[in-house]
């Protein structure tokens, strides 16, 4: 089983034992321009034959599927914040975000530019922050660390893909999991997760979602250019004022070696259902294995000291 907690950032493919490899591929997902169209949804249910999870709304915005799962690999979450009458919170004043102009009827409408997806409506206003969400294919990936039958491997693209065929229903990935992505199917107690389209990478393919978004808020390609592309982007934003704006995800020093899919996003990452300071949850196994190995070591001697006092 091949340890990912001591991969190199961008050399995990190398680090997987791939000796020749193209480079380390993600997605940059920009917030600021999804319009909750939940087209990387039903692309990915459709390219990866998942089932659906029923179209009833919940009682909880528009959001029908509430989370990732065993049967839905891409999730768009409609966050629905209360808007203060002076919207400083995104760093401009006025009733609306940048990007929007108010309409005769009072309420904001966006302009051409879609630069930024929230809106408000209703008396005091509500702030929509839409997000698609997605595996994260971290550098230092739990997952692989306690898969016990390997069903879980790096790819040859740095991503980290779940094989269902000799997936053994353990579930040890979930709780190892720091976003809580993975989830195990019901019907069979497999696990699942989104596996960045592998079968499509290798032929050279967009991944299905990415294909699918019409406003180019998920973007695709080598991580590397991608985190330059995240820079320039979130730069861009604050220089027009949005000082809330931050990359989730794209730090190589944070607590998983930085993420090989990361996030512009327009709030704190609790406002997105996403944990602040993620961190791998295997970071200390070594330590822990050397501490049991001292203590067995330890008993071990205890054992024979006692039997040949015993003999004597």
């Amino acid at each position: 089983m091949t340890n990912s907690l001591w991969g190199r950032l961008d050399d995990v493919s190398g680090d997987a034992g791939y000796e020749e490899h193209p480079p380390r591929m993600g997605f940059f997902t920009d917030t600021s321009v999804c319009i909750g169209c939940k087209a990387c949804e039903v692309a990915c249910k459709e390219w990866n034959e998942l089932p659906e999870d029923g179209y009833q709304l919940t009682g909880m915005s528009y959001d029908n599927t509430q989370q990732l799962g065993a049967s839905t690999w891409r999730h768009v979450a409609f966050v629905e914040k209360p808007l203060h009458p002076t919207t400083t919170d995104l760093g401009l004043p006025g009733m609306g975000p940048p990007g929007w102009d108010t309409h005769e009827s009072g309420l904001p409408q966006a302009a051409p530019s879609g630069e930024d997806q929230a809106t408000e409506s209703g008396e005091g206003g509500i702030r929509w922050l839409m997000s698609s969400d997605v595996c994260k294919h971290c550098t230092h990936a739990a997952c692989l660390d306690v898969c016990p039958t390997g069903s879980l491997f790096r790819t040859e693209f740095g991503t980290v893909v779940v094989q269902p065929d000799i997936c053994n229903g353990c579930g040890y990935c979930v709780p190892a999991c720091p976003y809580g992505v993975i989830d195990l199917r019901k019907e069979d107690g497999r696990a699942f997760k989104c596996t960045l389209c592998y079968d499509r990478l290798k032929d050279g393919q967009t991944p299905a979602c990415a294909q699918a978004c019409p406003t180019q808020s998920i973007q695709y390609g080598e991580v590397s250019e991608l985190r330059q592309r995240a820079d320039l982007r979130l730069a861009e934003l604050l220089d027009k004022g949005v000082d809330v704006a931050r990359l989730y995800g794209r730090d190589p020093d944070d607590g998983v070696g930085g993420d090989g899919a990361f996030f512009l996003l327009l709030d704190e990452p609790e406002v997105y259902g996403l944990p602040p300071d993620p961190v791998v949850t295997t970071r200390d196994l070594v330590t822990i294995w050397k501490h049991v190995g001292a203590a067995a070591v330890t008993l071990a001697g205890l054992g024979v000291a006692s039997f040949f006092g015993r003999r004597s």
